[in-house]
């Protein structure tokens, strides 16, 4: 595990840290947000608890640098009450921790390219003012992006453009004839005609080299 930050941009929650953790075996990869680098302990006691319950299997041993997020004593002395090893990298040397500082990059990569590509949110939703005291004439409705779906229930995770904060809502409709959508598929289909020719190309260079080839042989 590691924890990366604090981002230049934080998030709309004030969130400016990330906890990535990596199981060893499968590279399965677990991502948690923090506001503050002093809350690593406790949510890594809480990830590990609910990690065995959820698997069935015991954690043998955690792998971290020496940061004080994993390097104190609530941490400590809870690794050691469970029968938990720690093991800790060398100062200055994060190539022995290589499996999750690789993982970061990539990440962050990922996100990079994803914020590049989409320019803004593909769907441009309408969420249904069911939480304030309304008026006959007040909207009943706002504006917002879809972002993804709630852990812990069936709805759907929507940036609110009038509140500026994130929500979660049943009572969405979305409209996907915007322009937003129209643009981001109308790129999207440019990308697949750009990869469609490119296959091609290559097709009849290699038919042609394999011509080249048997008429060089006979």
């Amino acid at each position: 595990m590691d924890l990366c930050g604090p981002m230049r941009t934080q998030s709309i929650n004030g969130k400016k840290y990330i906890l990535v953790m990596i199981d060893e075996y499968s590279r399965y990869t677990w991502l948690e947000f923090l506001k503050n680098k002093s809350d690593a302990a406790e949510l890594i006691i809480e990830f590990l608890k609910k990690i065995q319950v959820r698997l069935q299997l015991p954690v043998i041993s955690l792998r971290s640098d020496n940061g004080t997020e994993c390097k104190n004593e609530k941490l400590q002395s809870y690794l050691i009450s469970v029968g938990i090893s720690h093991n800790f990298s060398a100062a200055y040397t994060p190539q022995q921790n290589g499996v999750v500082e690789r993982k970061n990059r990539t990440l962050v990569e990922a996100a990079r390219t994803m914020l590049a590509y989409s320019e803004l949110p593909m769907f441009l939703c309408y969420i249904l003012n069911d939480r304030d005291n309304l008026g006959k004439f007040d909207k009943k409705a706002d504006e917002g992006y879809f972002i993804g779906y709630s852990l812990t229930s069936k709805a759907y995770r929507i940036y609110n453009r009038r509140t500026k904060t994130i929500m979660e809502s049943i009572n969405v409709s979305f409209d996907e004839s915007s322009t937003l959508t129209s643009e981001h598929n109308s790129s999207e289909l440019k990308l697949k005609q750009k990869v469609f020719i490119q296959d091609r190309v290559e097709s009849e260079v290699k038919q042609n080299k394999s011509k080249f080839c048997n008429s060089n042989s006979e």
